[in-house]
C-alpha cells in the first residue's frame, strides 16, 4: 500500500524554529517528527511513500536519502501554498492506479490499531473528541459512524469529533475527481483548497466513509503540544536511561533521552527533556524541554522549552557569600 505524507507547510505556528528547518524535521523524543510517522506507517506494512515537498523540500529529502536509503519513495513537489488539497492534487500520477491510498498528514503523531483499520471495505477518517474543534476539520456523524457531513475549521461545530490527519481513501478515481472539481470551480475554505472540501463532495456524490477513533493523536503544530509529546513518547521508550556518571558532576532524572556525542557537565537534566546530538550543556538545570543537536547551554534554568539546532544560550552565573539573615532577589 502507498502513503502520501504531506510536508510542504511553512509551520508558522512553531516560528521561529521553522524559519530554519521544516516543521517534520523538529525532533521530538530523539528524532524528527517525520520519523515517527515513518517508522510507524512501516511496522503497519505501509511499503512505498509519497512525500510533498515544498519549504525547505530539499532538507527534508536529505533526512530521507540519509536515514531511509532503503525506503521506496518519491517526492512531489508543491510550488505553492495552496492547501492540502491542493497537494495530494500533485501526486494524482502516482497514485492513481492504486486501489487504495492512506494520507497522512506530516505533523500528525498518532496511535491506532492500523492494521486493522486498513482492512475496512469502506474509506475511513481518523478522528478524536476535543474540547474546541473550531481549528479543526470535523465530522458530523450518523449510524455505525458513518460520516454525514465534514467542514473544515466551522465557526460553530455542530460535533467535537476533530479530524486527525488520518484518511484511508478507496475511491481514489472519485477522489481526483473532487480534488480537481474544487481546484477548477475555485472550491476554496479560508483561501486554500482543502482535503475536507473535496471529501465532502465525494460523501455528496455517494461514497460511503466511516470514522475510527485513533487511542492518541499529537498535532505537533504547536510548542505545548510539542513538548507533551515528547513528554508522553519519553515515557514510552524502552531503552535503559542515561547512566549520570558518563556526565561529569551531573544528574539524570529520568525519562530522558541524551543524543550521540552530547558533553553535560554540572548539570542537572530531566525529567522529559531529550537533547540532540553534539549538544553542550554546562552548570543548567533543564526540565520538560527539547534540546536541538548542536546547541551550546550554559548557565541556565530551563523549564518547558524549545531550544533549536546550533543554538547557544549563556545566562547569569553568581558567586555568593551571604551573612547570618541575608535576603536576595534577583526578581
Amino acid at each position: 500500500m502507498k502513503a502520501i505524507i504531506p510536508v510542504a507547510g511553512i509551520g508558522s505556528r512553531l516560528k521561529p524554529h521553522t524559519h530554519t528547518q521544516p516543521k517534520a524535521l523538529i525532533p521530538v523524543a530523539g528524532k524528527p517528527i517525520l520519523a515517527h510517522i515513518i517508522d510507524y506507517l512501516k511496522s503497519s506494512g505501509i511499503e512505498e511513500f509519497i512525500f510533498i515537498i515544498g519549504y525547505m523540500g530539499d532538507k527534508v529529502e536529505n533526512y530521507i536519502t540519509k536515514h531511509y536509503s532503503e525506503l521506496k519513495h518519491k517526492f512531489v513537489i508543491q510550488t505553492s501554498r495552496k492547501g492540502i488539497g491542493h497537494a495530494i492534487h500533485l501526486a494524482k500520477d502516482k497514485v492513481i492506479k492504486s486501489d487504495s491510498l492512506l494520507i497522512v498528514l506530516g505533523d500528525t503523531i498518532f496511535e491506532t490499531n492500523l492494521k486493522k483499520m486498513l482492512s475496512s471495505p469502506t474509506s475511513m477518517l481518523g478522528v478524536k473528541k476535543v474540547d474546541d474543534p473550531r481549528q479543526f476539520g470535523v465530522a458530523e456523524v450518523g449510524d455505525d459512524n458513518r460520516i454525514i457531513r465534514l467542514v473544515e475549521k466551522p465557526q460553530i461545530p455542530k460535533s467535537n469529533m476533530a479530524l486527525v490527519g488520518v484518511y484511508y481513501i478507496k475511491e481514489l478515481p472519485a477522489l481526483f475527481e473532487a480534488l480537481q472539481y474544487n481546484i477548477d470551480n475555485k472550491v476554496k475554505t479560508q483561501n486554500e483548497y482543502h482535503l475536507t472540501d473535496a471529501l465532502m463532495r465525494m460523501i455528496e456524490q455517494g461514497v460511503t466513509m466511516k470514522t475510527f477513533e485513533v487511542d492518541n493523536w499529537f498535532d505537533c503544530g504547536k510548542k505545548e503540544i510539542l513538548l507533551q509529546t515528547n513528554q508522553l513518547l519519553l515515557k514510552r521508550l524502552k531503552a535503559a536511561p542515561p547512566d549520570s556518571k558518563t556526565f561529569e558532576d551531573s544528574i539524570i532524572i529520568p525519562p530522558v533521552y541524551i543524543g550521540k556525542n552530547a558533553r553535560i557537565t554540572k548539570s542537572v537534566i530531566g525529567p522529559n527533556v531529550s537533547i540532540g546530538e553534539n549538544t553542550v550543556i554546562q552548570s543548567s538545570i533543564i526540565k520538560d524541554s527539547i534540546i536541538g543537536p548542536f546547541a551550546h547551554i550554559e548557565s541556565a534554568i530551563l523549564q518547558d522549552t524549545l531550544i533549536g539546532n546550533d543554538s547557544r544560550l549563556k545566562g547569569i552565573s553568581y558567586t555568593l557569600n551571604l551573612g547570618d539573615s541575608a535576603e536576595i532577589s534577583f526578581n
